[in-house]
């Protein structure tokens, strides 16, 4: 039972990110720009609830063997920006949120691949209230769907806060995925660039100022996994 149990523990750890750049790769759905609407998460909002637009873009950025994802958000009620990186010694995927008034809070939580659902949380200091927020993609990546919720100090039960459900920008439900693939991230290609002849694509604006940055280590990278030459 013990030599099964060490098994199971080498298997986890090989399957566990080697890298930021390897586990924010499985959060390639949400590199883009997005046009949203938020309101209370609800199946049916009253006429009262308050509902506005909302837009953000995803994109990656880089800074050496750094590696991390930027959001920001137009028009948004809540917040300006924000930042996703991974923490490898926990094993989670940590988001700052910068709010409209300038003030940073900071969530950590795991990525959920069966339900391809990122839950992260965080205890407020000071009403020592959980605050949780959920991110996902639905119709083969052509949504992004984010809520947020929060709980009582000592309560086991989450009271819903609000849901934003956005649309990627240019596209629309049911449409066909593109098979071009980011040359940098490994996401779905949005964008090209071109090197001595030769043309690639890229996700994201962070991701085209990486490879004009260092364009033969990318193409390198690239062709050695799709076995090119």
């Amino acid at each position: 039972l013990l030599a099964l149990a060490a098994v199971g523990a080498r298997a986890a750890s090989d399957d566990a990110p080697k890298t930021s750049k390897e586990a924010l790769q499985a959060l390639n759905d949400f590199i883009g720009e997005w046009k949203g609407t938020g309101g209370p998460d609800k199946p049916k909002p009253g006429p009262k609830d308050p509902i506005w637009k909302e837009d953000l873009e995803w994109v990656w950025k880089f800074k050496g063997d750094d590696a991390w994802l930027v959001i920001n958000f137009k028009d948004s009620k809540n917040y300006k920006t924000g930042e996703m990186r991974y923490l490898p010694d926990k094993k989670v995927y940590q988001l700052t949120l910068t709010d409209k008034d300038d003030k940073k809070t900071v969530f950590e939580g795991p990525l959920d691949p069966d339900k391809n659902e990122l839950t992260l949380s965080r205890v407020d200091p000071d009403t020592k209230e959980t605050q949780q927020i959920v991110m996902n993609t639905a119709a083969e990546g052509v949504r992004f769907i984010y809520r947020m919720a929060h709980k009582e100090d000592g309560s086991q039960l989450y009271h819903k806060d609000f849901l934003v459900q956005a649309t990627r920008e240019g596209e629309a439900l049911g449409a066909t995925e593109s098979k071009n693939i980011c040359v940098v991230s490994g996401g779905l290609g949005k964008i090209q660039v071109s090197y001595k002849g030769e043309t690639f694509w890229v996700c994201c604006s962070g991701c085209a100022d990486a490879f004009k940055e260092n364009p033969e280590k990318y193409i390198a990278e690239f062709k050695a996994k799709k076995g090119m030459k």
